[in-house]
């Protein structure tokens, strides 16, 4: 048995609760209401909704391109990278990524992997050393289901995923597609292939929201790489109205895989709460992906992230939850236990 003490967000409201955490066989038992002494601060790991691992071998290759130059397919900058990358090259870039995203507080992550059943290959054998399980949408066709977890189409405008997507469902896994990053052309078409996940959504229209809200399909956005991609802004706030909205940092070689700072962003440059956001962070990516983590309760996974509440960064916040949202860093970060 193991217990963890200090302000407990309790939850999936996240309720400061000053006690601690009792793990046994990697489970949560109980959480304990007690005075402590301890000024830690005990939240669910992140669960990265979005990501790209493969563009880790090309770290700031694509900044200053539009989005068709730098990742759309096949011919941008970053598809030119992954073409020339050899699989041991790709291998540990992807691994050293995985492990700053667990020295950051992630447990997983929902990535897009490109490169079809071998690039799905290459991740889960980086994933194996570094303490990080993705979750794996796979590219190319079907039979990339034989080794990822799901599919993840890049946009309807781009090619015809019904072969993919009835394989998808043949199997009882997810199907995953970018819909409204540039327009809001491909949404509707990307909708009616019933997806089990949206990412982006940017350009979203109101007939857009009242499907999503109609086939329940949750959104996974990623604001700061929509920033340097100059797309335009999520309707973040109107978008949580209608469905489950999960935050992603999608492309490494755009941005860190650091969801301290992409809550930051989110909570300073959306009309959301703190604790939207870190809901979105937490809780929503791990429903999207049926994690058992993302909130501290009794019996889920014992996937938690403790924050030093001493530090020099976070002695003296009033409120612990806005703290992690809006000021902690992975520097703040005392230990993760996955």
């Amino acid at each position: 048995m193991e217990t963890v003490s200090g302000t407990v967000l309790l939850g999936e409201s996240f309720e400061p609760v000053n006690g601690r955490v009792v793990v046994e066989n990697n489970r949560i038992t109980a959480v304990e209401e007690t005075e402590t002494a301890s000024t830690d601060i005990v939240l669910p790991s992140f669960v990265n909704a979005h990501t790209h691992i493969g563009d880790s071998v090309a770290k700031e290759a694509a900044v200053g391109l539009s989005l068709e130059e730098a990742v759309a397919p096949p011919d941008s900058r970053k598809h030119r990278e992954l073409a020339t990358a050899d699989r041991a090259e790709l291998v540990t870039a992807m691994r050293r990524t995985l492990r700053f995203m667990r020295q950051t507080g992630t447990v997983s992550c929902l990535d897009f992997r490109e490169s079809g059943v071998p690039g799905a290959e290459a991740l889960r054998e980086a994933g194996e050393a570094a303490a990080v399980d993705p979750f794996i949408f796979g590219s190319g066709d079907e039979s990339v289901l034989d080794v990822a977890d799901g599919f993840g189409a890049s946009g309807a405008n781009d090619n015809e995923f019904g072969e993919q997507r009835a394989a998808a469902a043949e199997r009882g896994l997810p199907f995953a597609i970018h819909a409204g990053e540039p327009d809001p052309t491909d949404i509707h078409p990307a909708l009616d292939l019933e997806p089990d996940l949206l990412v982006h959504m940017v350009h979203a229209e109101q007939d857009h929201l009242e499907r999503v809200a109609d086939q329940s399909v949750p959104i996974a956005v990623c604001p700061r790489a929509n920033t340097v991609l100059d797309v335009g802004r999520a309707p973040v706030g109107d978008l949580l109205k209608y469905t489950t909205v999960a935050l992603g940092t999608d492309n490494v070689m755009l941005n860190p895989p650091s969801m301290f700072r992409e809550m930051a962003y989110t909570a300073k440059q959306f009309d959301v709460t703190a604790r939207e956001v870190l809901g979105m962070a937490t809780t929503a990516g791990a429903e999207i992906a049926g994690l058992d983590c993302g909130v501290i309760s009794p019996g889920r996974r014992a996937a938690l992230t403790v924050l030093d509440g001493d530090s020099d960064n976070l002695a003296g916040a009033t409120d612990p939850v806005r703290a992690v949202v809006r000021r902690a860093s992975g520097l703040d970060v005392k230990r993760v236990i996955l």
